[in-house]
């Protein structure tokens, strides 16, 4: 393994036009889970200059209705949670079309317990799915990813507060560690494009960005006076869907490890938890993470393959990046003791049929704290102890 290296990884804030279709996704993902545990719920949503269009396959098993007019107004209380109120992109005055509808039977019968060719309930796809951890910050996660995360949460946490008015909220930032011994040990450059108003000098923007890099970063890191870069392509006042259109699903790096690791195949938000693109995705984050608590390694990678109608994993995979206290075949064999891949297995350890995955979709879904209404369960180290003993 590379010893002595740069590396880089970006972020965008809750305003970046991708990231509010996940959170609108995610939120008419919660709005389902919230009336039916069990609904089934696969929406995706654009936004361009004052429209969102909405999109997808959902069914509820218990009878529960959720109208168009349900799913409009979540979106609308999205976007004016994250505060747009601009000409071209305002929670009240765009225009929302739905055009959701119920999901194919075939499917369903491929993925309910009891139907199809297998009498366990199987994964909602196949694909494959990957989770990771590494000790080189408290979060387990890599920190340049970690870094450029708070940044943003930072800056809009000063914009909601009414303190910094001048920020607006879409942003990206980008963050280039150096490392030495795999370690990191200190900043090359920092990258923070922050969508402002009007009347802001981009002189003084810089200023506005300082304090908040400097107190996300470890003292004495921050950059060269030339390696640190606020707007470097000039005024960004127009932005969010305005200036540019969003999908869901496109930020699927800065949702993980930030280039850190592998990502497999699927994006998470707009799925409910039958989707193992999202709740393999956590189970192996869970899994990566413990291992890594429990001393096993510094590092730790894990794969897994589904069959779409098939319960349990086709594959297990554990890399340690060569930092590991056990064999990886002794690692992998305890994993699939400890915890159940089927989609059931996993949703129960997790407890992800809550309506919980909105706040997952800005800032990361991984290297969160756990919330005492189940968000964020996967970030959990309770598995630990029982695989500090191999």
């Amino acid at each position: 393994m590379l010893r002595n290296y740069e590396f880089t990884s970006e972020s965008v804030s809750e305003g970046h036009p991708d990231k509010v279709c996940d959170q609108i996704s995610d939120g008419i993902v919660d709005l389902f889970l919230s009336r039916d545990p069990t609904a089934k719920v696969a929406v995706e949503t654009l936004t361009t200059t004052n429209r969102v269009v909405l999109a997808g396959e959902v069914r509820t098993n218990n009878g529960s209705i959720i109208t168009d007019e349900e799913m409009v107004e979540t979106a609308r209380r999205v976007v004016k949670r994250i505060g747009y109120e601009q000409d071209g992109f305002h929670w009240e005055k765009m225009d929302v079309s739905c055009y959701v509808h119920d999901q194919s039977p075939e499917i369903a019968q491929g993925v309910e317990e009891g139907q199809g060719l297998y009498t366990e309930e199987g994964a909602g796809d196949q694909g494959i799915m990957f989770g990771f951890a590494t000790n080189e910050t408290p979060e387990m996660m890599p920190a340049p990813l970690i870094y450029s995360h708070q940044i943003l949460k930072r800056l809009a946490e000063l914009r909601h507060s009414g303190e910094r008015p001048e920020f607006e909220p879409d942003a990206k930032s980008q963050v280039t560690l150096k490392y030495e011994n795999g370690k990191p040990v200190g900043v090359n450059a920092v990258v923070v494009s922050t969508q402002h108003k009007a009347d802001v000098k981009l002189v003084d923007l810089r200023e506005l960005v300082r304090p908040v890099v400097q107190q996300v970063l470890p003292e004495g890191w921050f950059p060269p006076e030339d390696r640190f870069y606020v707007n470097p392509t000039g005024r960004f006042v127009i932005g969010g869907p305005d200036g540019d259109a969003g999908l869901t699903g496109r930020k699927i790096i800065v949702d993980t490890y930030g280039g850190a690791a592998p990502h497999g195949g699927g994006a998470f938000s707009g799925k409910d938890p039958s989707k193992v693109d999202r709740s393999a995705a956590y189970a192996t984050r869970f899994l990566a993470k413990n291992v890594v608590a429990a001393g096993l390694a510094e590092r730790c990678v894990i794969q897994v393959s589904y069959a779409i109608g098939v319960a349990q994993p086709l594959s297990l995979y554990v890399d340690t990046f060569g930092t590991g206290k056990a064999p990886e075949a002794e690692i992998a064999r305890a994993l699939r003791e400890a915890f159940d891949l089927s989609p059931r297995g996993i949703r129960t350890h997790l407890g992800l049929q809550a309506p919980i995955y909105e706040p997952s979709a800005a800032y990361g879904h991984f290297g969160r704290e756990p919330g005492e209404e189940g968000s964020f369960s996967w970030e959990r180290t309770d598995m630990a102890k029982t695989l500090a003993g191999l």
